[in-house]
């Protein structure tokens, strides 16, 4: 019987524990329909030594949530996995570049379009109000390259106090009020193709879209222009990707703009997936050849 490898957090991290094994249930049920056995085992597991993986006939890294708090276990895990040659996807190389955000500055460099960013290797006061005044934004968002689920990242207003301000590698960003009013749109790939589209919106007074939060979720119809800009992302990736969610946000003019190209543990909600995830488990069919 074939048999697949789903990676999932450390288990000595409780952040995850309620929600992880409804999305694992989910996501072996899907795959199942293929006639894979699902074996989940928690990615930390496998950092120096991959050969707990090698009878796998695919291994998926989707609930490797976590990652983002012990990112150099994370990238000495992908270097291991990468030498060892495994069936991984979304391939190793691309788990270990997608980890950190300032991949967006290269998507930016081949004509994606995202925010206006300014990176740094550590947030400053100084680097706060020059974004501010660059910008002209009445509020900024500062958060972690790496990070996830809006850890540690921060909403600003003009001569607000920097505590709590991320460690280390952070972008900084103008916020983007349409987070409130329309929220994000995820567009989901599986294979190349497009499946479903999932609308998020923060509960009012917040910003943060995630579930933890109180997010408000629902599948939606993405409009043209939403669909383009996905497209040209993933072109622009250029890499085999078995699945990719796409985050997109209109901006202070009303244009899609690129917030994330998620590849390594999005939650695909396929509890909005009108075809109940047959798109996901179709592409991993092709992917085993069947």
């Amino acid at each position: 019987m074939t048999q697949i490898a789903a990676l999932t957090p450390d288990p000595s991290d409780r952040s995850y524990i309620g929600r992880w094994p409804e999305v694992l249930a989910r996501l072996k049920a899907t795959l199942e329909t293929t006639g894979a056995r699902v074996v989940a085992t928690p990615w930390t597991d496998h950092v120096e030594d991959a050969s707990g993986l090698a009878d796998h006939d695919l291994i998926l890294p989707v609930i490797a949530w976590g990652y983002h708090r012990d990112h150099d276990r994370w990238l000495a895990g992908c270097e291991t996995w990468a030498r060892a040659g495994l069936p991984m996807d979304n391939p190793a190389e691309v788990l270990r570049w997608n980890s950190d955000k300032a991949y967006l500055a290269r998507l930016a460099d081949k004509g994606v379009p995202i925010p206006p960013t300014r990176w740094t290797d550590g947030v400053t006061r100084d680097q706060v109000d020059a974004a501010f005044a660059e910008t002209g934004a009445p509020v900024l968002i500062v958060k972690p390259t790496v990070s996830a689920g809006a850890f540690r990242t921060l909403r600003l207003s003009p001569g607000e106090a920097l505590t709590e301000a991320p460690e280390g590698a952070a972008m900084i960003q103008p916020y983007l009020k349409s987070i409130e009013t329309e929220g994000e749109t995820s567009l989901l790939f599986f294979g190349g193709r497009f499946s479903h589209a999932v609308n998020k919106r923060p509960v009012p007074g917040d910003f943060r879209i995630q579930m933890q939060f109180g997010g408000l979720y629902r599948t939606v119809t993405p409009d043209a222009e939403a669909m383009a800009l996905a497209q040209q992302v993933l072109a622009a990736i250029d890499e085999p990707l078995l699945y990719a969610r796409i985050d997109l946000a209109r901006d202070e003019a009303g244009r899609w703009v690129l917030m994330e190209a998620e590849l390594i543990e999005p939650d695909f909600y396929l509890d909005h997936d009108p075809a109940n995830g047959a798109g996901f488990a179709a592409a991993v069919g092709r992917r085993l050849g069947g």
